[in-house]
Parts: structure tokens; C-alpha cells; sequence
């Protein structure tokens, strides 16, 4: 009232009057009344005072403890009384703060699982622990059937159970920090691959300074060199994600015991403790120790070779290249079993689809071949021959057994298929196989496995030890290779394909595809070994 007075004795000398609000004029000055009905809720709202309501995020939800006091809509609770087994708000809390009795009571965080501390038999609440049967009693328990039992007290079984977990999680926090040492690890090698890698891209392009013939070798370098970094990056990323893994499962672990060790309620600390104090092993090797490596600098020598030889490039130094490249491995460890269920390596193929999507072609370098074998078809084909060829002198070539390696090395999963007409064998070796004496025959070392196949039947041989197959006689054979696994499986292949052995092993280098025709050099060869050949078959 003062302020309108105040507002209309400026515009007196105006003689028309407004309202400050709604604006509206009045001529002559009206007289201002007290608004009798709102002074009086004024007056009562200053007696009362002004009570807001609850919001809603204080109501309980689906997820929250509920106040067991309150009625209708109920509120949050704020804590739960182990005394009363109930949980009250913060405005029904308050007589546990006031009144004394109450005050000695033990308050804990919300819980919806307070009944669980009663005993189902006695109703009771169950303030001991039995030892001997692993579970909270209640005192009547103690004196019935748990008589004579190894009994404590709740709080002092949390006690003990509290140092066993703080020893699991020093535990945990110590593999932590061993992962996240072996991850900082795989991402140093996954720079030094890539840089190696870049790098020796960049030195490959000597090719330039070639014909255009040596042209299409720099692209296949590249692209092998390419192939061959991915392949390996993917190793280290793949274990370094299996690492992260880990942590995360193992930092979440670590949380929940954190939170366990917090628990207040020594009964529901010891409920929840089974189930999350035992530590899992670990999927992985304590550590990760990178094997120093030159990675793909021996390409780079090898390529600066191809530079000042063309012609022994074309004839015969190719597949170092393919080799060095081919040898660059980390060698991770692999990983030890556990109770995490983990990518395993992929089935071997049933059905002839899943052979298919396997099968590789593969042809036969004629610098390891036996001076008395003939290449043929694409060097697919090798026929046992009477006359020694006009091979020129390697250091690769057999000279003992009448044997050839494959050019390409094989790595991952590989599926081919073998026509065999007269004696032999079809094997797999590793490149640094011996090239003459008793120790070179395929299945006479600990660097080949050989499928010995005549016109009867089969044997195996490996490192000297031959074994006996039974099954199915057929002139084609099929080989499963799947190297990361050390999966190698020889088929006999007809109309059906039925399997003869299988080897579970560990391969430590790259694999090459052998074959042997005849009899062995040295002694008389027989009429009927003469023309044997073996064939490598286009899978379809």
C-alpha cells in the first residue's frame, strides 16, 4: 500500500491515476482497501510455516529399500537397524538419534536383505558363525544342532575372512600391474613391427632400379611383407586385448571386494564372501617376454642381394625373400587354460565346403627338387625318371632321397590334395630340413612328417618312429594343415574322404609341402618304381 501511495503522489499533477500492474486508469484517485482474504492466509502460513512435499527421487523406487514405516507411498530409506530389522527414512530415523535406548542400536546402509539375518527355525537373529558346517547360526543354533560345533562369533569370522581378502586384493592389484607392464610391452612391439615394416617397404624400392621383369617382384614383396605385419600385429593386438580384458575384469573384481570389505553387516559379508573371494587363475603367462628380433630387416638384405645377381633373382633367390619374411614371429606364449571361456582354435572341417574354403594351390620349387625327379604342369606334377635332369647346382637340392619341397612356406589353415601313382610319400618339413644323408629322408628327423603310402597300405613316420595306418586305399590323398593349432591330419580321398592320422603337435617355423616318388637313391631302382609320380591336385 505504501508503495502504490508512493507511486500516485508522483502523478497527482497528472491528475489520472494507474494501476502499477494491470495499468489500467482511474480518474478520480480511488481509495486503497486491505485484501482481507488474502491477509488472512497470510497471517495463517506464518503460523504453520510452509511444509513442501517430498520430490519424487525421494520416493522408493523398484530398485531402492523402502522406509518400513511409512505408509501409503513410501520413502527412501536412509539406513536399516540391525536391532529392529527394519529400515526408516530420515524422518522416521530420528527416534534412533533421540531416544537412548534406540541410540544403541547398530545403523547400517539400506539393505533389502535384513530377514536373511533371521533364523528360518528359531526366529532369532543369527549373531554366530559355525565353522564346521560354513554358516551363520543364531545362539539358539549353537545349543541344538550345532551343539559341539566349531562356533565364533559373526564379528570375529569377519575379521579373519577380512584379512583373506585384503591378501586377495593385493593379489589382484599386483596382477594388475603385471598386465598393464606386458600391454605397455605388446604396444612397444606392435611400433617396433610397424616401423620395421615401414621401413623395409621403403627399402624394397632397390626394385626400381631393376628391369621391368624384377617389377612384379617388388609388388610381391610388399605385399607379403603387408601380410605378414598384419598377421603379426593381429597376434599382438589380439593377446594385448585379451590383457586389457583382464585388467578390466580384474579392477572390477578388485571393486567388488573393495565394496565387500566395506560391508558393515558382518552376516551379509559373510553370505556374499564365497562367491567372491575366490581369485581366478590367470589365462595368461606371469609376463611377456619379447624375443629381440631385426624383424623385417632381413628382407632388406635380401632384396639388396636380388640387386646384384638379376639372374640368380629369377632362378633361384626368391624364396629367401619369401622366407625372411615369412620368419618374422613374435612369439607369443600361448595362452594357459582357465576357467574364462576363451576364442579356441577353429574346427577342422567336416564337410568337403569347409575343405574347400582351406584348400591352397601349391607348387613345387625346383631347386630342392631331386636331380632324378621331373617337374611338370606349372611345377605341380613330379615324375620319377631314369636319366638325372639338367638342374644347376643349390644348395637347397636333395641329393640323398628322391624328395621336393614345396615354394610356398605354410602358415594359418591350408587344405591340398595329392595323386599318387606308384611308391611315396607326402609330407610337410620345415625349410631347414638336412638336404643329404639318412637324417634328410622325410619322417627321419624332428623337422618332418611324412604319409608313407605303396599299393596296400599305409604308414607314418616322424623322427625315425613308424606306425602303422589302417583304412581305406586310395590314390589320392588330402593333407589338413591348420599350424597355429599344430593340427596336421592326412585323408584318404575317394568318394568319401575318411581320415588315417591325425598329429597334435607344436610347430615352431613355417611349413613347406613335400613329396617323395620312387625308391631311395642309392639303391637299384626297380622296374616298378620307375615312372611314379605324385601330383598336386586343384581342389574343387
Amino acid at each position: 500500500m505504501k508503495c502504490i501511495n508512493r507511486f500516485w503522489d508522483e502523478e497527482d499533477q497528472k491528475g489520472i491515476y494507474s494501476c502499477p500492474q494491470c495499468r489500467q486508469t482511474f480518474i478520480p484517485r480511488p481509495v486503497l482497501g486491505k485484501n482481507t482474504m488474502l491477509a488472512a492466509l497470510v497471517e495463517q502460513l506464518k503460523k504453520t510455516g510452509l511444509q513442501a512435499a517430498p520430490a519424487d527421487h525421494c520416493y522408493a523406487g523398484p530398485e531402492d529399500v523402502a522406509c518400513d514405516v511409512c505408509t501409503g507411498r513410501k520413502l527412501k530409506a536412509s539406513k536399516s537397524c540391525l536391532v529392529c530389522l527394519a529400515s526408516y527414512c530420515d524422518k522416521h530415523l530420528q527416534p534412533h538419534y533421540k531416544v537412548a535406548p534406540l541410540k544403541k542400536h547398530k545403523l547400517v546402509e539400506p539393505s533389502k536383505n535384513l530377514q536373511e539375518n533371521i533364523c528360518s527355525r528359531h526366529d532369532e537373529v543369527m549373531k554366530l558363525f559355525c565353522r564346521t558346517d560354513q554358516k551363520c547360526i543364531c545362539y539358539l543354533c549353537s545349543v541344538d544342532e550345532h551343539k559341539g560345533h566349531d562356533t565364533v562369533s559373526a564379528a570375529a569370522e569377519r575379521t579373519e575372512r577380512q584379512r583373506e581378502l585384503e591378501v586377495s586384493r593385493l593379489e589382484i592389484q599386483q596382477r594388475i600391474q603385471d598386465r598393464e607392464k606386458d600391454v605397455k610391452l605388446l604396444q612397444q612391439e606392435v611400433e617396433a613391427i610397424n616401423h620395421s615394416a615401414d621401413t623395409t617397404v621403403e627399402d624394397s624400392e632397390i626394385f626400381t632400379q631393376l628391369i621391368r621383369l624384377i617389377q612384379k617382384r617388388s609388388s610381391d614383396v610388399k605385399q607379403q611383407i603387408r601380410s605378414q605385419q598384419e598377421t603379426e600385429v593381429r597376434r599382438v593386438k589380439e593377446l594385448q586385448e585379451k590383457l586389457e580384458q583382464e585388467i578390466t575384469e580384474l579392477k572390477r573384481r578388485d571393486a567388488e571386494l573393495k565394496q565387500l570389505s566395506h560391508t558393515e553387516d558382518h552376516s551379509q559379508f559373510l553370505h556374499n564372501y564365497p562367491s567372491l573371494s575366490a581369485l581366478s587363475e590367470s589365462t595368461h603367462s606371469s609376463s611377456i617376454n619379447i624375443r629381440p628380433l631385426t624383424h623385417f630387416e632381413d628382407v632388406t638384405a635380401a632384396v639388396s642381394e636380388l640387386r646384384d645377381k638379376l639372374q640368380d633373382i629369377l632362378t633361384d633367390r626368391w624364396t629367401n625373400i619369401s622366407l625372411a619374411v615369412a620368419a618374422v614371429d613374435v612369439l607369443l606364449p600361448h595362452p594357459e587354460p582357465g576357467p574364462e571361456p576363451e576364442a579356441g582354435p577353429e574346427p577342422e572341417p567336416k564337410s568337403r565346403d569347409g575343405f574347400l574354403q582351406c584348400s591352397c594351390e601349391i607348387t613345387l620349387d625346383p631347386n630342392t627338387a631331386h636331380t632324378r625327379l621331373l617337374l611338370s604342369d606349372g611345377n605341380r606334377k613330379v615324375t620319377l625318371m631314369k636319366q638325372h635332369q639338367s638342374y644347376s647346382h643349390h644348395p637347397d637340392r636333395f641329393t640323398g632321397w628322391l624328395q621336393v619341397l614345396s615354394r610356398e612356406s605354410l602358415t594359418g589353415r591350408c587344405y591340398w590334395e595329392v595323386e599318387m601313382r606308384g611308391t611315396g610319400c607326402v609330407a610337410v618339413a620345415y625349410k631347414t630340413i638336412s638336404r643329404a644323408g639318412d637324417e634328410s629322408g622325410f619322417g627321419q628327423n624332428d623337422k618332418s612328417w611324412a604319409l608313407f603310402c605303396n599299393q596296400t597300405d599305409y604308414e607314418f613316420r616322424y623322427n625315425s618312429i613308424r606306425t602303422s595306418i589302417s583304412g581305406p586305399r586310395s590314390s589320392r590323398v588330402g593333407v589338413y594343415l591348420d599350424h597355429g593349432a599344430g593340427i596336421l591330419s592326412f585323408y584318404s580321398v575317394s568318394e568319401t574322404r575318411t581320415l588315417l592320422h591325425r598329429v597334435q603337435t607344436t610347430f615352431t617355423q613355417p611349413l613347406h609341402a613335400g613329396l617323395r616318388v620312387g625308391l631311395r637313391l642309392g639303391l637299384r631302382l626297380q622296374i616298378c618304381s620307375r615312372g611314379s609320380t605324385a601330383e598336386m591336385c586343384k581342389v574343387e
